[in-house]
């Protein structure tokens, strides 16, 4: 429980209060992302389905599901992809880089990225809805439970943090690489069975497109690393950002 109420309290804004702050309870939370992120997905798909059923078109229904989990995150993780795409554009060292992606404004690298991802995010989505509301309500819940394993994946063992302080020191390196691979098997098995209620062929295309995600959120981080020294909480948030618009693209494929 002390996971649950870490995972929803601090990535999503529904009533969950954390009444634990330490690396155990982050540990477990990274560990419950997915869980936090199939909600928050179920959430989105559940209001952009409704709207296209409703009668409206599937560009409405698109822009309505990337506006949810915006919501129900504040905007944190848009925040972190453009702190990031600020501090990796800055091509300053790592000191400077991580002071830039401090400051509360945003850089002219932050909004073209911000700009970009929602954009190719309403793409995807505008497509999937076009095909009928059940892929798009499909994928929409699919690419947000990916978008938080991506963030089990950047706290796994072996992954520092940049700054001795802040989210991002709290959950680096807490969570075993076993444990990581025994969450990444279980939501491609979601993906899986939720690609085969379409047909065979759709099962594999979603384990595909699992695996662009988490491999390009993956990058990310490795990138990160090496450049400013570890994690932070922003980088935390680019991954996730990174994770959930590459599914959604690589859903539109094949």
């Amino acid at each position: 429980m002390d996971g649950l109420r870490f995972a929803f309290g601090t990535l999503t804004v529904l009533p969950a209060r954390v009444t634990r702050w330490d690396r155990d309870a982050a540990r477990a939370g990274m560990l419950c992302a997915p869980l936090a992120g199939l909600v928050v997905g179920l959430a989105a798909a559940g209001v952009g389905g409704g709207f296209l059923l409703l009668g409206s078109g599937p560009l409405l229904a698109a822009v309505l599901t990337v506006a949810v989990p915006a919501l129900l995150t504040r905007g944190l993780h848009l925040d972190g992809l453009a702190d990031t795409a600020d501090g990796l554009g800055s091509a300053k060292p790592a000191e400077d880089a991580l002071r830039i992606m401090k400051q509360s404004d945003i850089g002219p690298f932050g909004v073209i990225t911000v700009l970009l991802a929602l954009l190719a995010q309403v793409a995807a989505l505008h497509e999937l809805y076009g095909r009928g509301w059940a892929h798009g309500a499909v994928a929409a819940a699919l690419a947000a439970t990916l978008a938080r394993l991506a963030l089990t994946h950047a706290s796994r063992h072996g992954v520092p943090p940049a700054r001795p302080d802040g989210l991002g020191a709290l959950v680096a390196a807490t969570v075993p690489t076993r444990a990581a691979a025994l969450a990444t098997g279980a939501v491609l098995l979601l993906c899986a069975a939720s690609g085969a209620l379409f047909s065979p062929y759709d099962a594999v295309r979603t384990l595909l497109a699992s695996a662009a995600a988490l491999g390009a959120a993956e990058l990310l981080l490795r990138r990160c690393v090496r450049r400013f020294g570890g994690v932070t909480g922003d980088v935390f948030g680019a991954a996730e950002e990174t994770a959930l618009t590459v599914a959604l693209v690589a859903l539109t494929l094949g």
